[in-house]
């Protein structure tokens, strides 16, 4: 099976499962889809004893495409980059300072949080993951995932603060995450099985100061070019050219791509936004990134499914993803209530507000997307395993129950 062909048939499920959900199911998009790809995860493996040569032909097609490569090099700058051309800086900028903590030192901890649990809990059931992976484990799996949330908080009708909260969160913490996990990828691939602190620092700011001003020089010289003319056309193209472009060169810089392309979209979505574009090059613009988004998305969640055939699933990996979804909401709700309580001035949230923001912190596409990068192994087979099923519980679970959630605060 080429790769083009299995391209097309992921192409197909993702326009049949987003027309069964929005026919049948009525789900938000992200939940109905991961939804009906999870049920089709599940027929992927069984086809192994009832459909077996499709199954190893699949398989065989799977091993041999390099899916880190495309996602990591490819796919990330384009998710990041329409993820945040959407945010409207006017409703998240007075929020700021706490979105800040969030994004930064929420990360942060979150992931030597994580990691260190996670670290222990695989020790205590003999699977001795090394260190380094349990840190890219808490890197890949703190980041939080707006998508499927916002819909449903603006039916809510939940709190400005908390919705502008969560948005500028998981806005910034996707490129911060991202940072985090390249920098200790870095680690890693230097031949560190061991993490050190001291090179994990310079990497890392290295990646997000570079990443930062590069996104800035990007955001201002495509607005530039934007500003120049009114052809929606030829607009399209060149946001398109900017995020390919600007996204390997800062691969090649040694730069965090994934800040350059935050940077970079909530530069070009809000600065003299009228003035650079007119009314019908915005609505195809965002239309168009809008649909990437979705795309792309929905690539990721079913790519996971045929992943999942080859890796040696075994019980104590299920065992350990079961705890790994505890010890996943536990280290959020450790980490906003520190905030909350270190900075009362700054993060002004009562107790359910807080308790909102944490059930909020869904864990979505760029999880999966950054744990299909890891160098090949047992330790990845573990991690695939674990970001799974924490993605699952976040998505189905916490997604399906947040709207409940969100009108008991105001009750």
């Amino acid at each position: 099976m080429s790769t083009y062909i299995l391209l097309t048939i992921i192409i197909s499920l993702s326009g049949g499962f987003a027309y069964i959900n929005h026919r049948f199911l009525k789900m938000p998009f992200a939940i109905g889809l991961f939804l009906l790809t999870s049920v089709f995860s599940l027929v992927i493996l069984s086809s192994k004893y009832w459909a077996y040569p499709y199954f190893s032909e699949i398989k065989h097609t799977v091993e041999h495409v390099n899916l880190s490569k495309y996602i990591l090099e490819i796919m990330l700058g384009f998710l990041l980059f329409a993820g945040s051309l959407h945010v409207e800086w006017s409703s998240i900028k007075q929020y700021l300072k706490g979105i800040a903590l969030f994004a930064l030192l929420g990360v942060v901890a979150s992931t030597f949080l994580i990691g260190s649990l996670f670290w222990l809990t695989s020790y205590a059931f003999g699977l001795e993951v090394d260190f380094i992976y349990c840190l890219l484990f808490g890197a890949l799996i703190s980041p939080t995932d707006p998508i499927a949330v916002l819909g449903i908080l603006t039916k809510a009708n939940v709190p400005k603060q908390i919705e502008s909260t969560i948005v500028g969160e998981s806005l910034f913490n996707d490129g911060i995450g991202v940072v985090v996990f390249i920098a200790l990828l870095e680690v890693l691939n230097t031949g560190g099985t061991h993490f050190s602190f001291g090179n994990f620092t310079i990497l890392f700011l290295q990646e997000s100061i570079g990443g930062l001003v590069f996104g800035l020089l990007l955001g201002y010289l495509l607005h530039k070019l934007l500003s120049t003319i009114d052809n929606y056309e030829t607009e399209i193209i060149l946001t398109i050219a900017f995020v390919m472009l600007g996204y390997q060169l800062c691969i090649w810089l040694h730069l965090s791509g994934a800040l350059a392309m935050v940077i970079m979209g909530l530069f070009v979505g809000n600065y003299k936004h009228d003035t650079a574009m007119s009314d019908i090059t915005t609505d195809y613009i965002d239309k168009f990134w809008e649909l990437i988004d979705v795309i792309f998305n929905a690539i990721l969640f079913i790519l996971i499914a045929f992943v999942l055939l080859i890796i040696e699933i075994k019980g104590t990996y299920i065992i350990m993803g079961l705890i790994s979804v505890a010890l996943v909401l536990i280290s959020r709700w450790i980490i906003v209530f520190i905030l909350k309580l270190g900075f009362p001035k700054t993060i002004n949230l009562n107790t359910k507000e807080a308790n909102l923001v944490v059930w909020c912190g869904l864990r979505g596409g760029l999880s999966i997307a950054l744990v299909m990068t890891l160098p090949d192994g047992k330790s990845k087979d573990i991690l695939m395993v674990v970001t799974y099923m924490c993605v699952v519980f976040s998505m189905l679970i916490q997604g399906l129950s947040i709207e409940g959630f969100a009108k008991k605060i105001r009750e």
